[in-house]
This record gives structure tokens, C-alpha cells and sequence, in this order.
């Protein structure tokens, strides 16, 4: 009989997934239901969405298993609201620390049988709640007192069984206005000084993402360490960045009036980041060997940094995982549940993160007559076999297309289901994008989506790089052709795709390479700015109306303007 195990996250960017015998048959990010940036705490919608998806009820769940942040003891039926399960529910609710979520994830959804395991965030679980302290390492005991949350850990998996090597912890100081950035995280955090760092370029938290992009535009301005690197640790030295963060971006005006000080920032921030980083795999590498590393939270995002790591000495074999941010907690959880409660070995997995519910032709039509009945319009729309066909010749004469297909991604990337899709080759397209499509600032880039076997033709280093988390630099023949994937130090963030994980998308693109020789195509999610990735064909037909879209496929439906 089948075992059902649910997991579910409650930090920001929650998240909830179903495995069914250790595999993932469902998962979804809250912000994708409610359409809400970031969105987190209560489960009601993500765990609705999962049971619904899976075809079964609570009662056929064996197992749930959740994680939060700061609180270790929740309530099955209240959190920021009436959760989905009853308060007597007869199913064993188990709940997790933060760091020990983020560990599972890594460990079950990497390829490794046994691996070590980095987890660097913002914060994590506080030292009283820590679920995984049993026998760890831990540089600094006078944690009793105050709040010291999780900053950084470090574990190993032995193809059943997580143990902690090491876990270091930094004070919680969110009243401490002394110094000229003030982190949202522990005092001492990575992330934290990331996501700060973020805060005064762009006016938010959650902008890390943007600030890796606007580094390459930074000139070498600022020299002095931002990071104690000492001991294994790493403490941030506010001396340093006291007399230069004094001019926070007001606004996006203010941004672009004083570009040339922001990027010099980013540069600065991000380029002292990746010695932390770099650091702390060394220093752990040094002291517990292995051949195999899995890395998680939110700091294993940091696309560039993932680059230097496969350089630094200890780092043979690397695996980021895709959804490393809160949203894997989810992952993490029904993980736990299937290996440290119910005892089972290491389930191989495909290396898939298309986990989201695939919509048929009843609910493409149902949103195409909802759409035109809502703005009496009439959609041009067709239905055919040769989608692929007709989708690749759109792009080979300059469209920009919406392409969505069978079930979302999970996690913060598009990659090739939910995604928007242009000729990499065309002047401009880039500046196109970002003003009239995603309506988001014009120095952001774009990721190229390669065919896996011709990666090395356009790349310096060609490696495999499914999730898009791992930038390459693009060959000097390539550089000016392809320069709407190509940002402006000369790097990628690259995606590759083969035929078995995405078959959908690697015809695609290569129908485009018969039709013009070129194996790469632009790629990047599909969503406007401050929104989420689209999740069901309304959404998608909708943004199509919203700006400069040409088309949009969806499964095998054409519907253009």
C-alpha cells in the first residue's frame, strides 16, 4: 500500500508538497495561488492545491511534517489563520527546525548516495528550538541566553541517516539601530548582509536577485573586507560598511540619479559574499572530507558564488539545490518524514522540479472563454500538433513568445514551462523585455536556455547546468551574436536542457536551431515585475493582453494577437 507523507513550509515563500513512496507527485509555492510576492505562513491554499492534485484526502496522508522559522510548536489547525487539517486530526504532525528542513531537501533531492551537506540563509531556527544539535560542533555554548538563531550548518548523509557535524549561530539583534545597515536576520548572517545590502539599492529585502545582476555594472570603489573570516566563522565588520551605506535609494528615480554608487555596492557586497562563502566550504571541506557536497538556503541562489565554489579547493562534486530558498522547506519536511521517521533508504529521483499540476484542454478552453466573456474580445487562437514547429518559426522571425506547458516549476527559476522566449540573436530584445513585457528595470539580463550536448560550443566551460543556478562566461565568437543572453561582464546564467527532463522544450528549441543554426534561446520567467511566475491559463492569456507578447502556447493551444 502506498505511503503518502506531506510536507509543508511556513517561513516566508512557503511552500507545500505531497511524496507519494519517496517521490514528489505534487508541490507548490503559496505566492503562485495567491499571487502575492514572497508569500508565506498560513498553508490553507498550497496544502488544498497538493491533496487536490494527488487525487486524495487528508485521511490517506500517513505522515505530515512542517517547519517555520522562529516557532517549533504549531498548531495542525491554526497558523496566521484556519490551516486545512482539524485540531484532533489523527495523523502524526511532526515539526522540524529550519536548518535540519533545508539539510533533508539537499540531501534527498541530490543525485548523491552519500554527501555532506552546506545550508547558509538570513536565519533559521533559534539554539533552544534546534532539533539536530546532537552531536554537532558548536564554536560559541553561551547560547542560552538571548536569541541566537541558525546562521550556518553543515552535516552529512549516509544514504539513510543526516548527522550534524557543525552548526554555528549569531544573536538576534532587530532593536540595535547603531550602525548604518541594519540586517533583518542574525547580526553576524550572510544572507542577512546580502538581503540588507539589496534594501538599500532597491527599497527591498527580497531583491537579492537583483543585486547579483547589477554587480558586473560596479566599478572596484570599495576594498575593505565586509566579512571576519576567522576560525571557521564568519562575522560581518560593521566598521567597514558604517561610512558607506549613508544614502539609501528612496526610489527607483533615486536609483538611477546615483547609479554609478549603487552598482559599486552590489560589486562590493557581492564580491566580499563569495569569499564568505568560499570560506566556509573550504574551512568545513578541510575539516570532514568528502567527494560529494549538496548545498541549500537561500544564499545557494547566489548564481556567481555557485561558480567560484566549483573552483575552491575540497569541491569536487557540487549540487545546488534548485529550490534552496524557504520554499524547499516543503521538500525538506516530507523528506524528514521519509527517512528519519519511517526509516527508508534512498530513492533515486530523476532530477525533475516540474511539479506543478498540468491543466488539459477542458481548463485552456474554460480560460479562453472566461477571458473573452470578461473583456467581450475575441481570441485568435488555434489548436495543433505542430505547436513546436510553429512555435520555433515564430521565434526565427523575431516574436517574443509565452511558452507554458504542463506542470510549473518549483522554485524561483523558469525553466522552459512557465516561461517567456525570444530569438537571443535580435538587437535589443533585451531592452524590449524588461520595458514593454516585464516592465521591470532595463539593467536586469536575461538567461540563455541551451541544448545540454551544445553547451561547450557557446560556453567557456559547457557544464551541466539544469536549474539555471551556476553562471558560464559566453565564448568571445559568441559574445556580440548573442547579446541578449550576455550580460555586460560577459557572463550567463545558463540553463541547459535535455530531451528526458524537458522534452517539450529541448524540440523547441531545437526546431530553432534547424531553422537557423543557433541551439540557444532567451529565456526568462513569465511574470511582470513584483508578481509571481503565472500558474494556470488564465493567468497566462491575461499577461499576453498586458504588454508586448506576440504569442503565447499553451500545451498545444497557439493563441495570438
Amino acid at each position: 500500500m502506498s505511503k503518502y507523507i506531506l510536507g509543508t513550509g511556513l517561513s516566508h515563500n512557503g511552500s507545500t508538497c505531497i511524496l507519494k513512496d519517496g517521490k514528489i507527485i505534487v508541490a507548490i509555492e503559496k505566492e503562485r495561488l495567491t499571487r502575492l510576492k514572497h508569500d508565506g505562513g498560513n498553508d490553507y491554499l498550497t496544502v488544498q492545491y497538493c491533496l487536490d492534485a494527488a487525487g486524495i484526502t487528508v485521511k490517506d496522508l500517513d505522515l505530515i511534517v512542517q517547519a517555520a522559522n522562529f516557532e517549533i510548536d504549531i498548531s495542525p489547525a491554526r497558523y496566521l489563520g484556519r490551516r486545512y487539517f482539524d485540531e484532533d486530526i489523527q495523523i502524526p504532525v511532526i515539526t522540524i527546525s529550519h536548518h535540519l528542513a533545508h539539510a533533508w531537501s539537499a540531501a534527498a533531492m541530490s543525485p548523491f548516495e552519500t554527501c555532506n551537506i552546506m545550508v547558509i540563509d538570513g536565519a533559521g531556527s533559534p539554539y533552544q528550538q534546534c532539533k539536530d544539535l546532537d552531536g554537532a560542533y558548536i564554536p560559541d555554548e553561551s547560547l542560552l541566553h538571548g536569541m541566537y538563531c541558525e546562521k550556518d550548518s553543515f552535516y552529512h548523509f549516509d544514504g539513510q541517516k543526516l548527522s550534524t557535524l557543525y552548526k554555528d549561530f549569531s544573536e538576534m539583534r532587530l532593536y540595535d539601530d547603531s550602525n548604518a545597515l541594519k540586517l533583518p536576520t542574525t547580526y553576524h548572517s550572510i544572507g542577512g548582509l546580502y538581503s540588507a545590502a539589496s534594501n538599500y539599492c532597491f527599497g527591498n529585502m527580497d531583491d537579492a536577485g537583483k543585486l547579483m545582476g547589477l554587480a558586473p555594472y560596479g566599478k572596484e570603489v570599495y576594498d575593505q573586507p565586509l566579512f571576519k573570516l576567522e576560525n571557521g566563522r564568519v562575522e560581518v565588520l560593521y566598521d567597514n560598511l558604517n561610512g558607506v551605506f549613508t544614502n539609501p535609494a528612496a526610489n527607483y528615480k533615486a536609483f538611477k540619479a546615483n547609479f554609478t554608487h549603487y552598482a559599486a555596492i552590489a560589486r562590493w557586497v557581492q564580491k566580499e559574499t563569495e569569499k564568505a562563502i568560499c570560506y566556509l566550504f573550504s574551512d568545513r571541506a578541510i575539516k570532514y572530507p568528502h567527494q560529494n557536497m549538496a548545498y541549500a538556503g537561500g544564499v545557494a541562489l547566489n548564481a556567481v558564488a555557485n561558480r567560484k565554489l566549483l573552483n575552491t579547493p575540497g569541491i569536487k562534486n557540487l549540487y545546488m539545490q534548485p529550490a534552496s530558498g524557504d520554499n524547499g522547506l516543503a521538500l525538506g519536511c516530507a523528506y524528514y518524514g521519509w527517512y528519519a521517521v519511517l526509516g527508508n533508504k534512498k530513492v533515486p529521483l530523476s532530477g525533475t522540479s516540474f511539479f506543478g499540476k498540468t491543466y488539459h484542454a477542458s481548463h485552456i478552453k474554460e480560460a479562453i472563454d472566461l477571458y473573452q466573456q470578461q473583456h467581450t474580445v475575441k481570441l485568435n487562437y488555434k489548436q495543433t500538433n505542430e505547436y513546436v514547429k510553429e512555435g520555433a518559426a515564430l521565434l526565427a522571425n523575431g516574436k517574443v513568445i509565452a511558452w507554458f506547458q504542463k506542470g510549473a516549476e518549483f522554485g524561483p527559476r523558469a525553466l522552459g514551462h512557465r516561461s517567456i522566449l525570444a530569438d537571443p540573436r535580435l538587437p535589443s530584445v533585451q531592452l524590449h523585455i524588461n520595458q514593454n513585457i516585464k516592465f521591470r528595470e532595463d539593467f536586469r539580463p536575461f538567461a540563455p536556455a541551451v541544448l545540454h550536448e551544445d553547451a561547450p560550443v557557446y560556453f567557456e566551460n559547457g557544464d551541466e547546468s539544469p536549474y539555471m543556478i551556476l553562471i558560464d562566461h559566453i565564448k568571445p565568437e559568441w559574445r556580440e551574436k548573442l547579446s541578449g543572453v550576455v550580460h555586460t561582464d560577459g557572463t550567463c546564467r545558463v540553463q541547459t536542457v535535455t530531451s528526458d527532463l524537458n522534452p517539450e522544450f529541448y524540440s523547441l528549441i531545437a526546431a530553432f536551431k534547424a531553422l537557423t543554426g543557433i541551439s540557444v534561446l532567451l529565456n526568462t520567467s513569465f511574470n511582470k515585475k513584483g508578481m509571481p511566475i503565472v500558474e494556470t491559463p488564465f493567468e497566462a492569456i491575461s499577461m499576453l493582453f498586458d504588454g508586448a507578447l506576440d504569442a503565447l502556447i499553451i500545451e498545444d493551444f497557439i493563441i495570438s494577437k
